[in-house]
């Protein structure tokens, strides 16, 4: 058996470092915590190289004397803990005394500290930590930490390091996350001379999310306020219209820490059901203020998992808060009617759109989903003369005088005639060069009028068959306009149309000759996502090129959008883009296709048909051929296209057989 032996110290603090310093990201949330414990009213972090090569974080707390310059950098030295009773109420950020130590192990590192009242400072300068000087100097009140060339000294760890965009990104959204805890501080992120981050500091919660994340996404946002036995939630949360399509817009605190918890998480979407839209995610900036002896903090050596006394009393404290809050929500979602001409051309000829990739139809549900029963009824621009039925859009169902649905049929898209049907002309089957030359064999049949107006019919495209001879199987229809059945001998089929189309459309897409249409907009699309996102996408435009996206960099925070496919409409630019950098998280560091794949995978769903569209027969035969070829199996994501029922299993049913 070999020797036991005890580690050299340095080799010790290598690896401690390793549990609490695991990149930039990790130095900048361990010094502005140091900060904030300090009592700073205003903190500056400066990174260079995504925080890789420079890390300075300055504020204008207490200082530190200088005869404890030197202490502080050791482990386990920390001024808020004494005793073992300390650890079960904890109200400091930084208490296990390990951070400093940590970082000055991996990186060369400088302190300039003064108190208020010292007639001069003190300079330290360490290098993978061992203190290499100390001085007086001149400096104001307060602490101010230069972390240099982090991980020189363990090159197994400067490996795993993302590019200096993930990493800067990484630390931005540290600094977001210390902002939205502390409003009442000044927080100011200046990234390779550029800033990009400053919040006021007024203590108001409202302002620090403002300034975090955006004018437009803060107003989507609703105030909560609730309070029960030893606890109370406070903060806002988005409206059911405002949900996202990942959480990387929940922020949780607990006593003032940004953590990560599971039962916070599970409370806030229970408290959406049925008010938010199926993959979508709510945001929110929640902070639960409890005793101290109440939470545990110390189980995990980051501090961002924590663990609750009651989870169910937590759970209950929020659910109820955040329910409260949307129920106390009166604003009405209101829809654009696409349909429906402004109220000066009411009594023009209204052109419906040709190409619509997105858009659902005929769902027989409305577009959105209301917070309360009253809010169901959405509000349109324009006005119609009196007692004539408007269109609603993208599904919604028809209203009249004062936008009231009308009683005697359920909400539900207008049906036009066949002939007419937005369904029938679009052949989304083909890519989009087959497209083009479809448009130009098309017809146009004859206008008819429908619900008082007169749309001008789209030209139904030449539809050449596939294939004229007899198939051995017969479609038999189609269920809640989703699963179309096939019958085939004595077994019957029911394929989703949403999942084979998905699959044929990825496989067209992923061809290598494959080159899509891209369509410029009139005006670049701006918006804010998360930080990582943005990073990430920044860091794959040429996959994004490749799918017909135009992204740049907006400032800001933000990305413009000036190309898109022409198959997306640029309503869902965005909750598409979210999406793919979503995947391209997953992916990490894998191959170039596979990450192409993940791209596809998005725009083949946006690019498929949907269940609960009403679809033409020579569309859903498509569909069926390729299915019953054996050409499409599952779709991208794994999940399998058609269930198989066979005549035995229907005559047991029936009891027509033992």
């Amino acid at each position: 058996m070999p020797e036991i032996r005890v580690l050299d110290s340095h080799v010790a603090d290598l690896i401690a470092a390793g549990e609490v310093v695991e990149r930039p990201a990790s130095v900048v949330k361990e010094l502005t915590e140091n900060a904030i414990d300090a009592g700073a009213h205003t903190v500056t972090v400066e990174i260079q190289n995504g925080g890789m090569t420079l890390i300075r974080v300055t504020d204008d707390g207490c200082g530190i004397a200088p005869e404890e310059a030197q202490t502080a950098l050791l482990r386990h030295a920390t001024s808020k803990i004494r005793s073992e009773y300390d650890l079960e109420a904890i109200g400091t950020l930084g208490f296990r005394g390990e951070a400093l130590a940590a970082v000055a192990s991996v990186s060369r590192m400088e302190l300039l500290t003064r108190r208020q009242g010292d007639p001069l400072g003190t300079s330290l300068t360490q290098e993978g930590g061992r203190v290499t000087g100390q001085e007086e100097a001149g400096c104001p009140v307060g602490t101010t930490f230069l972390v240099r060339d982090l991980f020189y000294n363990t090159p197994a760890r400067l490996k795993f390091m993302k590019k200096d965009a993930a990493e800067g990104a990484a630390c931005l959204a540290a600094v977001q996350r210390q902002a939205l805890a502390h409003p009442e501080v000044s927080f100011k992120l200046i990234r390779d001379g550029k800033q990009e981050l400053l919040t006021p500091g007024d203590g108001k919660l409202r302002s620090a999310m403002y300034a975090v994340l955006g004018r437009d996404l803060a107003l989507g946002f609703a105030p909560v306020e609730g309070s029960g036995e030893d606890m109370s939630v406070s903060g806002f949360v988005s409206l059911p219209t405002c949900c996202r399509g990942t959480r990387g817009y929940q922020f949780f605190f607990v006593n003032g820490r940004y953590v990560k918890s599971k039962t916070m998480m599970a409370a806030l979407e229970q408290a959406y059901a049925n008010q938010r839209m199926v993959g979508k995610f709510p945001g929110c900036v929640l902070h639960l203020t409890t005793k101290l002896n109440a939470v545990d903090v110390n189980v995990h050596p980051t501090k961002q998992e924590v663990k609750f006394g009651s989870e169910r009393q937590v759970f209950s404290a929020v659910y109820y808060a955040v329910l409260s809050a949307l129920g106390a929500d009166k604003s009405r979602p209101t829809v654009t009617v696409g349909a429906v001409a402004p109220a000066a051309e009411q009594g023009k000829q209204t052109s419906l759109p040709l190409h619509d990739f997105t858009t659902p139809r005929d769902t027989g549900a409305t577009a959105f989903q209301p917070a309360k029963p009253e809010a169901a009824i959405p509000s349109v621009p324009g006005k119609a003369s009196p007692g004539q039925d408007v269109p609603a859009a993208r599904g919604g169902g028809p209203v009249t005088k004062g936008g009231e649905a009308a009683a005697d049929r359920p909400a539900q898209a207008v049906d036009f005639p066949v002939s007419a049907q937005r369904d029938t002309p679009v052949d989304r089957f083909s890519v989009p060069e087959e497209r083009g030359r479809e448009e130009k064999e098309c017809k146009a049949p004859e206008r008819e009028e429908v619900s008082g107006m007169q749309p001008e019919t789209p030209p139904a495209p030449v539809l050449v068959e596939e294939d004229a001879q007899e198939v051995p199987w017969r479609m038999a229809g189609e269920l809640f306009h989703t699963y179309i059945m096939v019958e085939q001998g004595d077994t019957v089929l029911l394929i989703d149309k949403h999942a084979a189309h998905e699959r044929m459309n990825f496989d067209k897409m992923r061809a290598q000759d494959y080159v899509p249409m891209s369509q410029i907009l009139l005006s670049p699309l701006v918006f804010t996502p998360a930080p990582e996102e943005k990073a990430l996408l920044l860091e794959h435009l040429e996959e994004l090129d490749r799918v017909g996206f135009e992204v740049e960099d907006f400032g800001g925070g933000s990305l413009a959008v000036r190309s898109i496919p022409d198959f997306l409409e640029p309503g869902d630019v965005e909750a598409a883009l979210t999406e793919i950098a979503g995947k391209l998280t997953l992916t990490g560091t894998t191959g170039l296709q596979e990450r192409r794949d993940q791209v596809l995978h998005t725009m083949a769903c946006k690019a498929a048909i949907k269940g609960g569209w009403k679809n033409g027969a020579q569309e859903l035969e498509k569909v069926v051929r390729a299915v019953m070829s054996g050409q499409v199996k599952y779709c991208p994501h794994g999940r399998p296209v058609a269930i198989e029922l066979t005549k035995n299993q229907l005559e047991k049913q029936f009891k027509r057989r033992s």
